[in-house]
């Protein structure tokens, strides 16, 4: 089977019960997270045969979040020395209120580890594909070095590369900007993912107005692989929040063979929106990983990414859980959310 390989950082995810506020009660919710690591068991659970490459703490903590990916079938490949595991706390919005995230990562296992302490040429042996997203690089010079030194080894290897641009503004704080950063990683990628925002902060390129969006976001595309030539396929998502309760959820992609929109969800009483667009990486590069480039396959392609990225919306955590099955039932229309008996 294919290996498809990822990096990042693996997290503690600490969030207050249901849509409490920060110490509104003094109980939090503890799981693991991370944007590759939640493409990762996505990946995995679609099928595919994941290797998520990280560092981790040499300790308790590291090892039960290397579990909880084991738990979902991922191989891990991780740098394990003394230190600490990085933390998130999520507050999930409600309403009007928007959801909120303080990172707690300065000086994880992950940041301080240099490139030279990853095995790459064993790592990429063999891999057909490799994915990492722009939150890695914002997190230290050492992780941002190792991010570089993992694209090259998978182009040596002959893997594909996607990247998801994922900009994150609390957390370039180590002296590089964004768009210095990511405008290199992106001339090196074969597959790119991000939203509107991304594109404008991370590669300085902004929509522009035309006549219907459908034109605006195909020129978007278009002006992405003018200015990074190797880039063949870009997806764009797209969501328009009524609420933090209530959002839009669509994409476009611009393939080989052509341009084309998803369908268009309307997500009510949304109960987790955290790893939405790491589920849809997960379900792009699950249905471009060995594709022809044919029209047929493109379009697939994003509706099974749309379509996986909308059931995300409903599963508590970061990781998706949604099988191939329940995705293809969304694709081919079963909306109703009946019960399955």
């Amino acid at each position: 089977m294919e290996k498809i390989v990822l990096f990042g950082e693996l997290m503690l995810r600490l969030k207050p019960f249901g849509k409490e506020r920060f110490f509104q009660n003094p109980s939090f919710e503890a799981v693991f997270g991370g944007s590759e690591a939640n493409v990762a068991v996505s990946l995995s659970i679609l099928g595919k045969n994941t290797v998520f490459v990280t560092a981790l703490p040499d300790n308790a903590i590291g090892e039960a979040a290397a579990a909880a990916l084991r738990a979902h079938g991922v191989t891990i490949s991780a740098v394990k020395k003394p230190g600490r595991l990085g933390i998130y706390f999520l507050e999930s919005g409600a309403c009007q209120r928007p959801s909120s995230v303080i990172y707690d990562r300065d000086g994880s296992r992950f940041a301080l580890s240099a490139s030279d302490e990853y095995p790459w040429n064993d790592i990429f042996s063999g891999a057909a594909w490799f994915h990492v997203s722009g939150v890695s690089p914002a997190v230290s010079q050492n992780a941002c070095d190792s991010v570089f030194a993992a694209v090259h080894a998978a182009k040596k290897a002959g893997a594909t590369v996607s990247l998801d641009l994922n900009y994150r503004k609390k957390l370039w704080n180590y002296g590089k900007d964004a768009k210095s950063v990511m405008t290199r990683l992106a001339a090196l990628a074969d597959v790119l993912i991000a939203n509107e925002e991304d594109i404008q902060n991370c590669l300085g390129i902004a929509l522009k107005n035309y006549p219907t969006p459908f034109e605006s976001y195909r020129y978007l595309c278009e002006d992405v692989k003018k200015a990074f030539p190797n880039v063949r396929t870009v997806a764009v998502t797209l969501r328009h929040s009524y609420s933090a309760d209530r959002n839009g959820w669509s994409a476009v992609l611009s393939g080989q063979s052509g341009f084309y929109e998803s369908a268009v969800y309307d997500i009510e009483n949304i109960v987790e929106r955290v790893g939405a667009g790491d589920s849809f990486a997960a379900g792009l590069i699950y249905s471009l990983c060995g594709a022809d480039g044919s029209e047929q396959s493109e379009r697939r392609a994003l509706d099974f990414a749309a379509a996986a990225s909308c059931l995300k919306h409903s599963i508590p955590g970061d990781f998706n859980l949604a099988t191939r099955d329940e995705v293809e039932m969304l694709m081919n229309g079963n909306t109703t959310g009946r019960i399955q008996r």
